[in-house]
């Protein structure tokens, strides 16, 4: 049979199945990425079609490959047609859904069986093998395990097929001898039981997808037509939900408008374990950015700003100031995602710089506070993320070396932890100790840099306040900011395991 017509849906492949156990025959299933088929996917297949009359092979989508934005290096059609080609393959399907488990339960084979690497379920980082472990017991199947050489998919890519630059390679064989893995990985971990605050400007962002059909007739402006839209929880609500990934509860602290709240809206795209404190804005509706899209391209036409720029009442400044002083203590670290639209005041600084035990800050330099905002209206943090055009405003400095601006911020601050983002070029960060580290962009594939800089705050904040190394807490912010920039605006936020498998494609050693 030719490998194109061994590819066959899923829906077919469980139909064949049940036909040919009904007629006695010994289904044996295999599930996997497979995104560079090698001689150790051969000898499992080879291994599983010997335990019993018929081996069956479902792919992971492209969709729900999540070993980092650089992956898969194949698109599915190649997967699963390389998979097809080999003689012990019977058939070969697309499967639907993000693990096996729903696959299991469609196809109900005899046997499901995994590599020997998976046999230690506890070292599995994504707790997919335990989960379908549970099911082929609920289906009555066996799961079975093959003994022999392993060899990394990964590794391989990242050896031979990697899409990163030299340099960039250099970077991650030096970052591999510095640190381990699990030493990466394990700071993620201890930011569990962090309890922490986060306060600033809620915004909804708005994206209008629009196709340009020419000039007006009567004025000299573009035309589009509506196509569609969509609409996120963007600014500290955006920072509350990346943050909640990774703890196991964040209070939040912003202000809505009385009118146009979108209170309902801002629920539903919170995450379960966010505890949100609400201030009510009596002479403002919450802020709307828009933003016009061609809807082909992706390129932002204009945005217009929903803002009535006003300012909290002493009365509700005293609120939020009684609030803070009655939780800080019993916080590990306030993050202020202050997008200078007034929901942290001076008196509310004030009070984070004096009360919080440790204190994280961005100052965003945007088109409605460009001027009048940067992060010199703090006079103390322990943690600053700032981008290198906001050190620049902060500084007058358009052309000046990063490092002397650095190092004047960070005294005046009386900033231990400093970093400035710089896009495609990476991170610069002075640590604690007076050291300064750059770390490269792991970015590869953009769709859309909106929110980068909240996800990148959210991560190096939780890194920081667990006094992570200076390096690793570059690295760390990296690697979430190329997720984050994978996504449309803030459509979804970047999850604990996102990070762990990306980094995991970063720096998986050689296993052979």
């Amino acid at each position: 049979m030719l490998a194109r017509e061994k590819v066959i849906s899923i829906e077919e492949m469980a139909s064949i199945i049940e036909s040919l156990r009904a007629h006695g025959k010994k289904v044996v299933h295999c599930h996997g990425v497979f995104d560079l088929l090698h001689i150790g996917h051969i000898r499992y297949f080879e291994q599983a079609r010997r335990m019993g009359d018929v081996l069956v092979v479902t792919v992971t989508p492209d969709r729900f490959v999540d070993k980092g934005p650089h992956r898969p290096a194949f698109p599915e059609p190649l997967r699963v047609e390389g998979v097809a080609s080999l003689e012990c393959v019977d058939y070969a399907a697309l499967n639907q859904w993000p693990t096996a488990e729903e696959t299991l339960r469609l196809l109900q084979p005899n046997i499901y069986v995994k590599g020997s690497e998976f046999k230690n379920t506890k070292a599995d980082l994504t707790g997919k093998i335990a989960r379908e472990e549970k099911v082929v017991k609920e289906i009555g199947a066996t799961l079975a395990f093959t003994e022999d050489l392993v060899f990394s998919s990964t590794n391989l890519i990242n050896r031979y097929l990697s899409d990163y630059p030299e340099e960039i390679q250099q970077y991650l064989n030096l970052f591999r001898q510095r640190y381990s893995l699990q030493q990466v990985l394990d700071i993620i971990d201890n930011m569990t039981d962090l309890n922490v605050i986060v306060i600033g400007d809620t915004i909804i962002d708005e994206y209008q997808y629009c196709a340009t059909i020419g000039i007006s007739s009567k004025d000299p402006a573009i035309a589009v037509k509506y196509q569609s839209h969509d609409t996120f929880a963007g600014g500290v609500l955006a920072v509350a939900n990346h943050v909640s990934n990774f703890v196991n509860r964040v209070y939040l602290v912003t202000v809505l408008g009385e009118r146009d709240s979108y209170e309902d809206f801002i629920k539903s795209q919170l995450n379960h374990n966010i505890y949100p404190y609400y201030i009510y804005d009596q002479n403002a509706s919450t802020i709307v950015k828009r933003r016009f899209v061609e809807g082909y391209s992706l390129i932002k036409l204009f945005e217009v700003y929903v803002m009535d720029g006003g300012s909290l009442s002493p009365e509700q400044e005293g609120e939020i100031c009684n609030w803070l002083k009655k939780q800080l203590p019993q916080t590990d670290l306030a993050i202020a995602a202050d997008f200078g639209h007034g929901a942290i005041s001076k008196p509310i600084r004030n009070t984070l710089i004096r009360r919080a035990p440790f204190l994280a800050i961005n100052t965003q330099a945007n088109a409605g506070n460009r001027g009048f905002h940067t992060v010199s209206r703090y006079s103390h943090a322990d943690f600053a993320c700032i981008a290198e055009h906001e050190i620049r405003l902060e500084t007058r400095d358009v052309n000046g070396k990063l490092r002397p601006m650095m190092e004047f911020l960070a005294q005046k601050l009386d900033c231990s932890q400093f970093i400035v983002t710089r896009g495609k070029k990476g991170c610069y960060i002075r640590g604690s100790s007076g050291d300064f580290v750059a770390v490269p962009s792991f970015g590869l594939r953009i769709v859309d840099r909106v929110g980068a800089g909240d996800a990148f705050l959210s991560m190096t904040a939780l890194a920081a306040a667990l006094k992570a190394p200076t390096e690793i807490l570059g690295f760390l912010g990296n690697v979430m900011g190329a997720l984050a920039v994978g996504v449309m605006g803030n459509r979804k936020s970047i999850d604990k395991q996102s990070v762990k498998n990306f980094i995991v494609s970063l720096l998986k050693e050689d296993r052979q």
